[in-house]
């Protein structure tokens, strides 16, 4: 089963490159991220005839996420819990039914927090805090997990061409980096580094100052793993090529290939 995050970085103004890439790739399932779309006005049927369904949880020129998948879905629930009064289009998640196993997928746009401190960066880790009681609750039920997304987070300094840019931003704060410990020590894996260590490996580039021609990027889109899936790992990598390619989004597709 091959799952690939992916910020598209708005559906209107990247939907050719979207189908473009579902045509070339062809991976089982995607988790997309800042559709920035309502779910009335998403391109679903275009995708559709790439042979996915899609499910999305939009909101109207923000945020927004999606999963499209071959595979069949079921149990689709959208919005983060634990926060009725959030109106924000972050989260949602399903269970894919694999050839050999179904696995629940949750595909999340954690927010960015900036600038901080202040109010935004109270959100980002007051629904970090959500998620970690929520991700605690989904392991009970001991089935592959899988929690996909454009993380804001820079986990570690190797995680950024230049980590000492990014010191005072809500992705590298030590209150985000301890936040997002604290989910990976409930008993999470995190894919890419599992297989893959050192610097050097990122998955955004920011569109400012020439980035991706110098190789200024970052890491923040990951793949955390239940031990039931993490059982099931068998690669995980990021596609930076997509990054130099035509009108491309500022992150590019990370995969996920799991024995399911």
């Amino acid at each position: 089963m091959q799952i690939v995050t992916y910020n598209i970085n708005g559906i209107k103004a990247r939907i050719e490159t979207l189908l473009t890439w579902l045509q070339e790739a062809s991976p089982d399932v995607v988790a997309v991220q800042e559709i920035k779309s309502v779910d009335e006005n998403f391109p679903r049927e275009q995708i559709e005839e790439l042979g996915y369904r899609v499910e999305t949880h939009g909101q109207k020129s923000f945020n927004g996420v999606a999963i499209l998948s071959k595979l069949p879905l079921e149990d689709v629930t959208r919005g983060l819990p634990g926060d009725d009064s959030d109106e924000q289009a972050r989260w949602i998640e399903a269970t894919v039914i694999g050839d050999k196993t179904a696995v629940r997928l949750c595909a999340l746009y954690l927010p960015n927090g900036n600038p901080a401190p202040g109010p935004k960066y109270d959100y980002k880790l007051a629904w970090m805090e959500r998620m970690e009681r929520h991700a605690a609750q989904m392991l009970k039920d001991e089935m592959p997990l899988v929690m996909a997304g454009d993380y804001n987070i820079i986990p570690q300094d190797e995680d950024a061409a230049r980590p000492q840019v990014w010191q005072k931003d809500a992705l590298a704060l030590p209150q985000s980096r301890a936040a997002f410990r604290r989910i990976l020590d409930l008993g999470f894996t995190e894919a890419f580094r599992a297989r893959t260590f050192g610097g050097g490996h990122y998955s955004f580039w920011d569109y400012q100052a020439g980035a991706w021609n110098k190789n200024d990027g970052i890491r923040i889109d990951h793949f955390l793993l239940s031990p039931e899936a993490a059982d099931l790992l068998t690669d995980c990598r990021i596609e930076s090529e997509a990054r130099g390619k035509e009108k491309p989004s500022d992150h590019v597709p990370v995969w996920l290939t799991l024995d399911a």
